[in-house]
Formats: structure tokens, sequence, C-alpha cells
């Protein structure tokens, strides 16, 4: 059997934080404000898999009331979300992404993140894409005080 799901997020951007984008430390004055690491790119790709799955989000596996995940590496939080895909009878088959972030540029970023990602799902890297946008100048994200992340998942039945 073959599923889809599709996951998003979006964090304040602020100064004092470390920007992560799957995975990657991304140069840059301003980071994602948020419980974990706040790694936009991951926690939709987390989202889409669960969903895919029929098993709930990120919040409900990762609360942020919980302090065990107060500052918790989102890519440690994705390998535990294949865990419970495959304890209920799943695997990742590909993921598609589409990070929005004003500044800064990630296109020499983006084989890393989708390596880290390919890397924690257990599949081919080219089973992985990436894509990065601006926001035109338009809402937080144009305004340089949010980045947001669209991910599409395909898992099927092991």
């Amino acid at each position: 059997m073959i599923r889809f799901g599709i996951g998003t997020d979006k964090h304040r951007l602020v100064a004092g934080r470390i920007l992560w984008l799957g995975g990657v430390k991304v140069p840059s004055v301003k980071g994602g404000f948020g419980h974990s690491d706040a790694d936009t790119l991951t926690h939709a790709v987390i989202d889409a898999l669960l969903g895919a799955a029929g098993l709930g989000d990120i919040g409900h596996h990762f609360p942020d009331s919980d302090p065990k995940w107060k500052d918790a590496n989102s890519i440690e939080m994705l390998k535990k979300v294949v865990e419970i895909l495959q304890h209920a009878g799943y695997k990742p088959v590909n993921v598609d992404v589409s990070v929005h972030l004003e500044q800064p540029k990630l296109g020499r970023l983006k084989q890393e993140m989708a390596g880290n990602i390919a890397d924690s799902l257990q599949i081919p890297r080219h089973m992985v894409n990436i894509k990065a946008k601006t926001g035109e100048g338009v809402d937080a994200v144009g305004q340089g005080e949010a980045v947001e992340a669209f991910a599409v998942a395909q898992i099927e039945t092991l």
C-alpha cells in the first residue's frame, strides 16, 4: 500500500538563535524560535510522514510541554519517526520539500540538507528533493521575520 502525507511548519526568526534547516547549521544573523532546535524543514517532513501513516503530528509525539524535547535535535526526532513508522508497518519512500526564507539564500546548502534527510529516512539521496523560495517581500517570510516549509512524503507498507 502506498500513502501520502503533507506537512507544514513555520517558525519566527529571532536574533541569538541558530538557524537549523534539514540538520544543517545555516549561516544567518537570525534563527528559528521554538521549543526544540526549530528546524522548520525537518519538522515539515516529520508531519508529512506522520500524516501519511495516520499517526498524528509532531506535537503529539514531541510535545513542547515535555522538557525532554527542549532544544532537541530535529534530525534525531526524524530518526525516531522512522522507528514509529516501522513499528506501524511503514517505510519512507520519498520526500519533496519547499522552504520559504527571504535570507540567506540556500542554494549551495540544499544538497547537504537533502543528504541529512535521506540518511535519516534510510532512503537513497535521489528520493529527497528540496526547493528554496523567497517571500518576494510579502508576509512574515518576505519581511525576514519567519521561515516556513511545506513537505509531501510518500510511504509504503513494509
